[in-house]
């Protein structure tokens, strides 16, 4: 196999090939089906995935469901849609629940061993035992149970014979060892909750640290690539790996740097808080970092994948600007996207001396492709501009619309400005304009162009503009939400967009000169509903 390696991950995989002499790279993407995905699970997906795939191997999707306290199929379910909107394909599915009588008996495994001890102190007595960094953990005064007396007690925690919390099996390890992850750690636990698959079975249930690399050996994964926060966990994975002696599979883990975005949450548990206090609608409100939310707010998987390239694989944790993720967005949506004309803050405009009902003006779909596709946009004598596009008393440089100033309406006419019409209020009404240009051009310029609608052929619309759910300079701070949440982090506009428009009901559109767009799934023929994706330029 002929790899040219484009990361260390990938080099180290080049080296257990010639050196283990590997038929087959496998690797697996792991989540615990208690939250939904979010951006930060992205980075750890491509490199699961296409790793594997470069080497010629596969990816096993595998639920770690050994807390059934906080697990949910809804998780499952979204997670399983995530992945496959992605595009990326996994082998099999697997849960860690299945593996429950496996991972028993590799328990018992070590107990016969006399590598393992049921324990009696609490987890908050464990805690005070466990030492610290600079000082030795203190051994448990169960410790040395002999095997026949833990062999039978972890089988009366598996019968039920045990209140929650009162015993625990602990793998006997080193408890002066430098690794705190060494100090006898919990592998088995007694709760009684109610699996969301398994139901009642089991009142015990192994650990992570324990149920992991032994799910990896019986999947007979090759290499477990996981973030940086469980190097330090690496030699316990190995541990379990070589001292169960019913497992013969030995997978490699290797870490790298998470994922980690400025100024967003990607704490499951916090976006679960969030949720659940109705700070958002649910999992999926683009202001939410998870991919469901991101595919509802108009994200693309291409977009996605490209800003996990772009950021690439390291050992040094950093945080990634927001910006990089909008650029991959804004590149990738600027060669896909539609135009269409749409007016978020309407200002109505008569044009007085135009004589015609109405025609058919043409508009490229998209001037980025060479020849795109045109679209019909009809014109009349009633329009709407952007109330940005006019300026009463303009400023310096102000190139749009003025009183007694000229502007191009795009694809159509130069039109002046000569009156402006006030209600009682003083508020402006609307603009009458007259058309300047002729088919002479007769010496006729505007600096500025501008984009419109013809009232009577355009559908009303609700676009909606997000921002981070965190005010600027806030982190999250569960107790004092209410210091910390940005009001202002969803605003609506009612506006309007042209009838063609709505024979791209499922597209990715650019609204030009304002932004990229994606229809919302709350929408209805009645009530459309675009969600602003990503603006045109990056403001920052």
């Amino acid at each position: 196999m002929n790899i040219v390696p484009s990361n260390y991950i990938e080099q180290e995989i080049v080296e257990d090939i010639k050196n283990k002499n590997l038929k087959k790279i496998i690797t697996r993407f792991p989540p615990e089906p208690n939250g939904f995905l979010h951006i930060g699970h992205c980075k750890a997906l491509c490199i699961d995935f296409t790793t594997a795939e470069k080497f010629g191997g596969y990816t096993n999707l595998r639920f770690d469901d050994t807390n059934p306290a906080k697990e949910d199929v809804l998780y499952e379910r979204s997670i399983i849609e995530d992945i496959k909107w992605l595009g990326f394909k996994y082998k099999k599915i697997y849960y860690a629940s299945d593996y429950y009588d496996y991972l028993y008996d590799c328990a018992v495994d070590l107990i016969k061993q006399g590598k393992a001890y049921v324990c009696d102190l609490s987890k908050e007595e464990i805690n005070k035992t466990r030492g610290t960094l600079t000082e030795h953990g203190t051994n448990s005064p169960y410790r040395n149970r002999t095997i026949e007396e833990n062999l039978k007690l972890f089988a009366e925690m598996k019968e039920g014979k045990f209140e929650d919390g009162s015993k625990t099996l602990r793998a006997k390890i080193d408890m002066s060892s430098p690794n705190i992850n060494f100090r006898d750690p919990v592998i088995y636990r007694i709760m009684r909750v109610s699996h969301y698959r398994q139901g009642n079975k089991w009142c015990i249930y192994p650990m992570y640290d324990f149920a992991h690399p032994l799910s990896d050996a019986k999947e007979n994964i090759t290499h477990s690539l996981c973030s940086l926060e469980y190097e330090d966990h690496r030699p316990l994975y190995d541990w379990f790996i070589n001292n169960v002696s019913i497992v013969s599979s030995k997978p490699r883990q290797i870490e790298f740097a998470r994922l980690n975005l400025e100024g967003t949450i990607m704490s499951k548990r916090y976006l679960k808080m969030l949720v659940d206090l109705g700070y958002v609608d649910g999992w999926d409100d683009p202001r939410m970092p998870t991919i469901s939310a991101l595919r509802r707010k108009g994200y693309t998987p291409e977009s996605i994948k490209e800003f996990c390239n772009r950021i690439g694989v390291s050992k040094s944790n950093s945080i990634v600007k927001p910006h990089i993720l909008e650029a991959c967005v804004r590149d990738n949506l600027n060669a896909i996207a539609t135009r269409v004309m749409a007016v978020i803050n309407p200002l109505k405009v008569n044009i007085t001396n135009y004589n015609k009902i109405s025609e058919k003006i043409q508009i490229s779909n998209n001037p980025t492709i060479k020849n795109s596709k045109k679209h019909t946009a009809i014109f009349s004598n009633e329009l709407y501009i952007e109330s940005e596009d006019f300026m009463e008393a303009p400023v310096p440089k102000f190139h749009r619309l003025t009183l007694g100033g000229v502007v191009r309406l795009m694809g159509a006419y130069i039109i002046r400005c000569d009156e402006i019409v006030k209600d009682e209020l003083g508020n402006i009404d609307h603009l009458n304009c007259s058309i300047v240009y002729d088919a002479e051009n007769l010496g006729i310029k505007a600096k500025g162009t501008i984009h419109w609608l013809s009232r009577n052929h355009c559908k009303q619309i609700e676009t909606r503009h997000y921002s981070n759910i965190l005010k600027d300079g806030e982190v999250f701070d569960k107790d004092n939400l209410e210091k910390v949440i940005n009001p202002n982090s969803l605003l609506k506009h009612n506006g309007y967009i042209e009838d063609y428009a709505l024979t791209l009901p499922n597209k990715q559109l650019q609204f030009v000169r304002l932004g990229y767009y994606f229809l919302d799934k709350n929408s209805t023929k009645d009530n459309l509903i675009y969600n602003e994706i990503v603006s045109l330029k990056d403001s920052k």
